[in-house]
């Protein structure tokens, strides 16, 4: 019986460890960038193209990966996509061009996609319900930790190396749980649904009312949380002038406490209950993006609206991601990838609607903007998901 229990631990690591390569892989493209323009001797305004390449696969293949994993197992999906993340991921460090380094990422992009999904899938399988938010928010406040450092850790590399190096650690740092996965692999639960199939699941999942009002606080999650969060770095950049090391150590300030956040929801949610939760975490990270507008020159101020955010994100994302484990049993993996293409899409909207803030109005002003739609979407919360 002990021994069951140190497995389930032992798959939230694993599995985080992976979500944390993913996530970091994910965002460590942006302090590089300048790096790259330099090298292939390119505007940066192309080099952004990168990024792109990343994303657009990354949402679309969520959607592909999570009936695949119900029909053929979620331990054979996460296995194949984080050894070929991991080749695909190394590759890039040889790119010679700026279209075959758009196509390195967009495989990137493609394999890392499964990741995050199939595994909150996975761990829906493992952990009862009631053990099932603090599970969650523990392997989500691991792979977001790569969130917080992956600026930091990319910086870092391209100064002392080069940008080649930065995919090469990742390409290294990924054959960790490639490894542990493979080493692991008769020990990992697998369920499948034979009869499962790509449509007919996510057909169900929106003409539901219960999910489909989950699924729209998701996209506002992603769309407010998550645009606030893309442009903390510029912020700093913009009004404190410090460089890309010490940005990153401020924005590891979400990630570490989206770890404590992710330790701490299960247990605050068994005596407060998930709406509740759910709530708090609107409010701190509204509170956090008022506070960087009208506090955010004091450093101190910043420091702790940055947690803020961390563990707001946490509560909030933990509690729906929970809630969404349960709409489908035998199709959880297309249920969690509908979660994560949710999250995803409204995090690359709510970074591109920032972008025309910031150029129309100034950066101070989207934080302002973002704070009072995250109180909008409490309010919403409230009307969609009264029964949590």
């Amino acid at each position: 019986m002990e021994q069951r229990a140190m497995d389930k631990k032992s798959i939230i690591i694993l599995l985080g460890i992976a979500g944390f390569i993913v996530i970091a892989d994910n965002w460590v493209i942006a302090p590089i960038l300048p790096a790259i323009s330099e090298s292939l001797n390119l505007d940066i305004s192309r080099v952004g193209l990168l990024i792109t390449a990343y994303m657009i696969p990354y949402g679309i293949f969520q959607i592909i990966f999570g009936p695949l994993a119900d029909r053929f197992g979620k331990k054979q999906v996460i296995t194949f996509s984080v050894l070929a993340f991991t080749v695909s991921t190394g590759i890039c460090a040889l790119g010679s061009s700026l279209m075959n380094l758009v196509i390195f990422r967009g495989l990137t992009g493609i394999f890392a996609a499964s990741i995050i999904p199939v595994s909150l899938a996975l761990i829906g399988d493992v952990f009862p319900f009631e053990e099932r938010q603090q599970a969650i928010g523990t392997f989500m406040g691991i792979s977001f930790l790569g969130q917080g450092l992956s600026m930091a850790i990319g910086g870092t590399i391209a100064f002392f190396l080069n940008w080649r190096g930065v995919f090469i650690t990742y390409a290294l740092l990924s054959l960790i749980p490639a490894s542990l996965l493979i080493r692991n692999y008769k020990l990992l639960p697998s369920m499948k649904n034979k009869s499962g199939n790509i449509v007919k699941p996510y057909i169900k999942l929106i003409t539901k009312s219960n999910s489909l009002y989950t699924y729209i606080i998701v996209i506002f999650d992603g769309m407010f949380i998550v645009g606030s969060f893309s442009f903390i770095g510029a912020y700093i950049s913009k009004i404190h002038n410090y460089n890309y090391l010490i940005i990153g150590i401020i924005m590891t300030g979400f990630g570490l406490m989206s770890v404590i956040g992710g330790r701490l929801s299960g247990k605050v949610t068994n005596k407060i209950g998930a709406g509740r939760v759910l709530k708090i975490g609107l409010i701190l990270a509204a509170l956090a993006d008022i506070l960087i507008y009208f506090l955010g020159t004091n450093i101190f101020i910043l420091v702790i609206s940055v947690t803020l955010l961390g563990l707001g994100f946490i509560f909030t994302h933990s509690t729906l991601l929970t809630r969404a484990t349960t709409f489908a049993e035998k199709s959880r993996g297309s249920a969690m990838s509908l979660v994560a293409f949710c999250f995803m899409g409204g995090g690359g909207l709510g970074t591109a609607i920032g972008s025309k803030i910031i150029f129309l109005y100034g950066i101070n002003t989207l934080f302002i903007i973002y704070g009072l739609f995250l109180l909008l979407t409490l309010g919403l919360s409230y009307v969609l998901i009264k029964e949590i």
